[in-house]
Formats: structure tokens, C-alpha cells, sequence
């Protein structure tokens, strides 16, 4: 994914589809995915009951805390982290090199299917967003939209 993080809405809905789909394949009781500075891209299942944009900033928080440990150890990154509770349980796994797949499951699911189904979705999910990737790099030269304000233009505002 590129740093500008630009989702168009056509993308946006795909991500949404591609993790409906997942959620139900895996029985999954929500799903988020999130990039590693907590910025939530998108959401399927049940989540209102919680603040997912704290959860999205303390998973991406979860995976450069991984990431240094795996340093501490040897290795370059986890791939995943599985975080088991009482009642409920996330599995946390890396798409591509910026983006996380968060999935909340309880008693309902289990860990080897969310482990399954996650390798198709995260390979369908990172073909996604390097499509996006490439396609804002390659037709979008203009990716600010302050880019056509000129200093002239900026001079004409304070006379």
C-alpha cells in the first residue's frame, strides 16, 4: 500500500466484500482491516458494540510491538499473533507489507479455520490494494488536492 493512503470508493467497496465474504467462510464475528498506523480501511460483522478505531490504532500497535520482539529474536517479522481470552479471541495477520487483518471470533469458530481462511483473503486483499497501489502511482500524477494552487494564487490571498 502507498503512503498516501487514498481509498477511491470503488476499491473501498471491494475491501468491504472481500471481508463480508471472509467473515462468513471463517464464521468469523467481526473483522477489520487496518494499516500499521492504525488507520481503519474497512469492517464487516458485528462491531458496533466496540470503538474500532481504538482497536484499530491498538492492533496496529499489537504488530510493531511483534515486530520488535521478532527483531529481539532473530526473526524479520510474525506473520501472526493470536490473542485468546476467556470468551473471545483475535487473530492478527499481516496483508501485504502495510496493511493487518484483525479477526474477532469466539467459541463459535475456531483458530485453524480463521487460519485458513485467512491465507486466501489476505492474498485477495493484498492483490487489491496493489492494484490501488499502482493505479493511483501510474493515473493519478496529482494526488494532493492542493496540487493546482500556485504561489500566485497564495499571494492573491493576502492582499
Amino acid at each position: 500500500m502507498d503512503e498516501q493512503n487514498v481509498l477511491t470508493s470503488d476499491v473501498f467497496e471491494r475491501i468491504e466484500a472481500e471481508l463480508r465474504g471472509f467473515r462468513q467462510l471463517a464464521k468469523a464475528r467481526g473483522v477489520l482491516l487496518v494499516n500499521r498506523s492504525g488507520q481503519l480501511f474497512g469492517q464487516a460483522g458485528d462491531t458496533s458494540r466496540m470503538d474500532t478505531t481504538a482497536l484499530a490504532a491498538l492492533v496496529a500497535s499489537n504488530v510493531a510491538a511483534s515486530r520488535a520482539i521478532a527483531d529481539l529474536v532473530g526473526e524479520r517479522e510474525f506473520k501472526g499473533v493470536f490473542l485468546e481470552g476467556d470468551r473471545e479471541h483475535i487473530h492478527i495477520s499481516l496483508v501485504g507489507s502495510g496493511t493487518i487483518l484483525a479477526v474477532l471470533f469466539d467459541s463459535q469458530t475456531s483458530l485453524g479455520l480463521v487460519r485458513l481462511r485467512v491465507k486466501s483473503t489476505a492474498k485477495a486483499l493484498d492483490d487489491l490494494l496493489r492494484a490501488k497501489a499502482q493505479r493511483v502511482v501510474h493515473d493519478d500524477p496529482v494526488l494532493s488536492p492542493f496540487a493546482e494552487i500556485t504561489e500566485e494564487d497564495i499571494d492573491q490571498l493576502f492582499r
